[in-house]
């Protein structure tokens, strides 16, 4: 396989510059990093590739692999759709603040001035918090899944008919065939009262 020095250094180059770019405050500097990634890595993917051949067909010889193009198509939509999402990200946030840097909030301030006795203080918490607990489900029972009976709805009814399995009648007389039926007809317009 025969790749090309300046390939490798110019994706390296990308690669550096869009970590080092993603790393800033500003949102668009991140995009920018975002985007000097997604080159980089499609050019990676064109690197992996190897020597260009022939359509990938049955009966071809020295064939290019299918496989990195597909990805290298993924890589350009999956930037496409992040890019998309940051610009809107960078739109609103210069609608609200006429500024695309984000900046620390009080939860930020306050996570960063914990010192390691505050920290030991919450896993201690943390733990005696899972031994009490004895289930996943809040202020449910045990179990999540309960059969309502008669005295939970008053709509419910415990001697509700259930699903038999169905038998064919004898062949017998037709007058012999037709009662049963008109006993089963009447105990159903009994049971749905």
């Amino acid at each position: 396989m025969d790749v090309s020095l300046t390939l490798i250094l110019v994706m390296a180059v990308l690669f550096a510059a869009g970590v080092y770019a993603m790393l800033e405050r500003s949102l668009t500097r991140v995009l920018i990093g975002f985007l000097l990634l997604g080159n980089a890595t499609n050019l990676l993917l064109m690197i992996v590739m190897g020597v260009p051949g022939n359509a990938p067909f049955y009966g071809e010889t020295d064939i290019s692999d299918p496989l990195p193009q597909a990805l290298t198509l993924t890589a350009i939509v999956i930037t496409f759709a992040v890019s998309a999402f940051l610009l809107a990200l960078i739109y609103r946030s210069w609608q609200l603040g006429q500024a695309d840097t984000v900046e620390d909030d009080e939860a930020d301030i306050a996570l960063r001035e914990r010192t390691d006795d505050d920290e030991d203080v919450l896993d201690d918490e943390d733990f005696a918090e899972d031994e009490d607990a004895t289930t996943d489900f809040v202020d449910v029972r045990t179990s999540p899944i309960t059969v309502l009976q008669m005295r939970d709805h008053p709509a419910i009814h415990d001697d509700a008919p259930v699903d038999r399995v169905w038998t064919p009648p004898d062949t017998t007389t037709a007058s012999d065939a037709a009662a049963p039926d008109d006993e089963a007809s009447r105990d159903g317009e009994e049971d749905r009262t």
